[in-house]
């Protein structure tokens, strides 16, 4: 049985998806068509598009959007020709992709769009990041994205903003990854990543580019149990630097609430780094950011308060994680010692798991207090969020409790 089940993963599996589809759309005399071509490669002599869909034994198939064009009221489609994860160029694999990780690299790409002056890295698992930071130089900046969440990372697929160098290559190989997706590799790397024999090595030249897909909007399909589908546009968010953030205030019964304290300019980057990942990460979700890393990712809960507790616990956890690692070559749950672990959980409690003077972001506004508090009291020192509660009042007032500072986006960026 278990050979069985290790054979599923490796089955390739074939679709009987057309080569082309075509979506129109269409109102009186006037229709508009998107026209799409299906996406294969040929890997060790088989021509094939993606492995299986989300799961062995489901048929699924890639495609492209090569001609037409949408215009509904003023907003336009992504023009064809401008690709991105539909156009792959595979630089190494024993394995045709799956649907998984090209979902993957497309929300890793999504979030990375939005990063285009400094070296950045996002790594990705089940469709959410599991660390982002950005720094001056690329190592860097993958070994925090991967130290923010070392349990997660691994089989994840990552993606960076520049070629990847071999300092950074050596590194990335040390570990187990799906996917590494990057605008070019520098001579020699190829061999370095090779040491991972089945890590899908992806390059994609459009990454030099992709500060041009910020604002582009592209049609999303849902489709539903009965077959129906839901049409939306893509999200693009508001706010990209601090002139488009508004320090929270708000009026209730006829009495000005305003946070007290204005954001430091630290505090601002880090706002606007939480609240550009924040857009590529399941709803309910909360997230804690410090110097242009994240340190805590709370996704898809049906509560904030729950959302606010598991993001912070799993900032506790990883710190913990972090800590053990980096000073004795071992992972924290594998440590026997028990001083040595007393130690760990001494250093993770005096600095709270490492949030203490960090960036409360959260995709929606707090319905009330509590989910706020449960960063604050952490240590917690700044707050971004979409405000137009009725209770803005009581998060204002929690945040000039504590010295705190918050800014409002005016916008919810809700992901399902």
């Amino acid at each position: 049985m278990a050979e069985d089940l290790k054979a599923m993963y490796k089955t390739i599996m074939d679709d009987n998806f057309p080569p082309d589809m075509e979506v129109s759309f269409f109102d009186g005399n006037k229709r508009q068509t998107l026209i799409y071509e299906k996406v294969s490669w040929t890997i060790d002599n088989v021509i094939k598009g993606l492995r299986y869909g989300e799961n062995p034994g489901q048929e699924a198939a890639l495609y492209k959007l090569v001609n037409g064009n949408l215009l509904l009221g003023e907003i336009e489609t992504i023009q064809p020709g401008q690709y991105l994860a539909s156009d792959i160029e595979l630089l190494q694999s024993g394995k045709h992709p799956g649907k998984t990780n090209l979902t993957d690299t497309d929300n890793a790409l999504n979030i990375l769009r939005y990063f285009h002056d400094k070296p950045t890295v996002v790594i990705v698992k089940h469709n959410n990041p599991c660390g982002v930071a950005r720094s001056d130089d690329l190592e860097d900046a993958y070994l925090k994205s991967y130290m923010a969440d070392r349990v997660a990372a691994f089989g994840g697929c990552i993606a960076a903003n520049r070629a990847i160098d071999k300092k950074t290559a050596e590194a990335i190989s040390n570990q187990y990854a799906e996917v590494v997706v990057a605008p070019d590799f520098e001579e020699g790397v190829a061999d370095i990543l090779a040491k991972r024999k089945n890590l899908r090595v992806i390059k994609i030249g459009n990454i030099d580019k992709l500060q041009t897909f910020v604002g582009q909007k592209f049609v999303e399909f849902k489709s539903l149990i009965d077959g129906g589908i839901i049409a939306q546009w893509s999200f693009t968010p508001s706010a990209f630097n601090k002139n488009d953030l508004a320090l929270a205030e708000c009026e209730y019964k006829g009495q000005k609430y305003m946070v007290k304290r204005e954001p430091t300019e630290d505090e601002y980057n880090d706002m606007l780094f939480g609240w550009l990942v924040e857009s590529g990460i399941t709803s309910n979700s909360v997230i804690y950011v410090k110097d242009s890393v994240t340190v805590g990712i709370g996704t898809g809960e049906q509560d904030r308060v729950g959302v606010a507790e598991i993001a912070r616990d799993k900032a506790y956890r990883k710190y913990a994680d972090r800590y053990s690692f980096e000073k004795y070559g071992v992972a924290y749950n594998a440590l026997s010692d028990p001083d040595k672990k007393n130690e760990v959980d001494s250093k993770v409690s005096e600095e709270k798991g490492g949030l203490i003077g960090a960036t409360m972001v959260s995709d929606a506004f707090f319905p009330f207090r509590d989910g706020l508090d449960v960063g604050l009291s952490e240590g917690v020192l700044s707050v971004v969020q979409p405000g137009g509660s009725m209770n803005d009042y009581q998060v204002i007032d929690a945040c000039n409790e504590v010295g705190a500072t918050m800014t409002f986006t005016g916008q919810r960026s809700f992901k399902h």
